[in-house]
């Protein structure tokens, strides 16, 4: 066997470890990565290619030409003085990096996923077990072991004091002590399916994460023997990035990477029917202030607005004398955002001995105050299953969650029932499921508001372009007495199968959400100054909206 050259040209710390995504040749499926000093090594599971990558111009070599078969369908990868490390299949090996023959080390009962070592101590992670297992190399017998962080497959990183996990289902990357396994915090990672993690430390000691991601992606294929030509169908897409974070611990919660993102939203007067409607009104919300979003710059559309607040929101008031039969206009605003990642760690522990919920919260947040249908008997029902005995404030919402994602599974309407007539159907909408929530929540106590109202495609990678977005969306915001409102998604993290559901989007949100008028109404009519109902006439009769998001940039690393 040929001794393996790891040596990369010339390169500033800039070039190869900036936030450039790293998309290496001929990768199908990355999964584990590992670096050696300044080269980055990954395993492409699919193909059985040990590669040598090239952070600055994505070439890539095989390092084991002649022993693809034996790298074929491993998924974790570690590096650790002069030994290899690799899961393959129930077992574990170890070869030296200048041979690549393996040496078997273990074998689980179940699938060893991802490994990871720190001198003589060896991590290993079984998504079948639950469980991050941990071995003494010199014995190769087991320690003792931790419970998995989350619900996916897991890959594995570790450094002196830490042991970082990365959950393909979860989308999560967790920082454990590796002595105890307790969980320091969490970080959502920019992408989704997570395949492979590994620390680069610079010459200043300075460590960044970075994570492989594998799945497979949508694209129209130009198919000059079909008629039409064009055809729908997949493809592979792996790639590395930086993953940054910033951890607040008093105030727990952690940021991850974000973007600067410019988002218009705008109405084109185009009624179904013409109408006459005096001394009109129209207010829409304008994007919040938040820990993980920064508002930059808003700018109006077509129109002038003044801006009023209301529950501590900000909407844009667009007036008219009259809109009268035949008149057309175009108005909205154009929002400069900073909007980042956000994870949440608050355990059952702390919320043991909360403050007393305060009067105002419980006339205002507890009430069925928007066709909740909490007086019903399904839905009051609902509300005692859900919780069963439970009496701490986050198990109970936990509990809400999992019962409703048990109940119901995810279908677009043209319209919105209420919580009764979903749980009858067992079938809703994201607002549907927030509808239910929000009504099962108040029945039991838990403060709760609705947020939303759209997602950016989380198409990065497509910077300076215009991108709309399929749908509008909603989720939710539970309260908890001196900790504030935290954020739970509506129906993404409901992967089917009867759970065990992922808590990607439990008290976390992605950099594409984007937060507009919490608790309260998006976009309201009036008249005369009397607010018109979807029965009196419906917005959407009226006008057609239009939503564009332009990602300008990443944002940097946190300083």
């Amino acid at each position: 066997m040929r001794n393996m050259s790891f040596a990369l040209p010339s390169l500033t710390a800039s070039q190869m470890f900036g936030q450039r995504t790293i998309r290496p040749l001929t990768a199908a499926t990355l999964c584990g990565i590992a670096f050696i000093k300044d080269t980055l090594v990954a395993i492409d599971t699919t193909k059985g290619h040990l590669l040598e990558i090239d952070p600055a111009s994505d070439n890539s070599k095989i390092l084991n030409p002649h022993q693809v078969g034996e790298f074929s369908e491993v998924t974790g990868l570690a590096v650790w003085s002069n030994s290899l490390w690799v899961t393959r299949g129930n077992s574990v090996y170890l070869s030296q990096i200048s041979s690549l023959g393996l040496e078997h080390f273990v074998t689980l009962p179940y699938a060893a996923n991802g490994v990871a070592v720190w001198e003589s101590t060896v991590y290993v992670s079984c998504q079948k077990l639950g469980c991050i297992l941990i071995f003494d190399h010199d014995t190769r017998k087991e320690i003792t072991r931790f419970y998995a962080p989350g619900v996916g497959v897991e890959n594995l990183a570790v450094t002196q004091e830490t042991l970082w996990v990365c959950d393909r289902t979860e989308q999560t990357v967790y920082a454990m002590d590796r002595a105890t396994g307790e969980i320091q915090f969490s970080v959502l990672t920019p992408f989704e399916f997570p395949t492979g993690i590994a620390i680069h430390t610079d010459d200043t000691g300075k460590e960044t994460l970075f994570i492989a991601y594998a799945s497979d992606e949508p694209y129209i294929r130009d198919n000059p023997n079909a008629d039409p030509n064009h055809e729908l169908t997949y493809r592979d897409r792996t790639f590395i990035h930086p993953l940054y974070y910033h951890y607040e611990a008093d105030k727990k919660y952690a940021l991850s990477n974000g973007y600067l993102i410019e988002m218009s939203y705008a109405e084109e007067i185009s009624p179904l029917e013409e109408v006459y409607l005096p001394e009109v009104e129209w207010r829409i919300a304008l994007p919040s202030e938040t820990e993980r979003q920064k508002v930059k710059h808003i700018e109006p559309i077509g129109l002038p607005f003044t801006e009023e607040e209301i529950d501590g929101q900000r909407v844009a008031v667009f007036k008219f004398d009259a809109l009268t039969p035949g008149e057309r206009h175009i108005f909205g605003w154009k929002a400069l955002l900073e909007v980042r990642g956000i994870k949440y760690r608050i355990t059952p522990r702390d919320v043991e001995d909360i403050p007393e919920l305060s009067p105002e919260f419980q006339t205002r947040y507890l009430v069925d105050d928007d066709d909740l249908a909490m007086d019903t008997p399904i839905v009051r029902r609902a509300a005692r299953e859900a919780i069963g005995s439970e009496t701490n404030l986050l198990r109970k919402m936990y509990n809400i969650r999992n019962y409703v994602y048990d109940e119901l599974s995810y279908g677009i309407k043209p319209h919105i029932d209420t919580p009764d007539l979903v749980l009858e159907r067992g079938i809703g909408s994201c607002g549907e499921y927030v509808g239910v929530l929000l009504a099962l929540c108040r029945l039991n106590g838990i403060p709760c508001r609705t947020v939303g109202r759209y997602k950016c495609p989380p198409h990065s990678e497509h910077q300076g372009v215009p991108l709309q977005p399929d749908f509008n969306h909603v989720w939710l915001e539970f309260y908890i007495p001196g900790f504030g409102w935290l954020p739970m998604e509506s129906n993404p993290d409901d992967v089917g199968n009867d759970g065990p559901y992922p808590t990607r989007f439990f008290m976390g949100l992605c950099w594409y959400h984007i937060e507009i008028g919490k608790g309260i109404t998006f976009e309201t009519l009036s008249s005369q100054g009397q607010r018109l109902t979807k029965e009196d006439i419906p917005i959407g009769d009226l006008a057609l909206n239009h939503i564009r998001f332009t990602i300008l940039k990443e944002l940097p690393p946190f300083s």
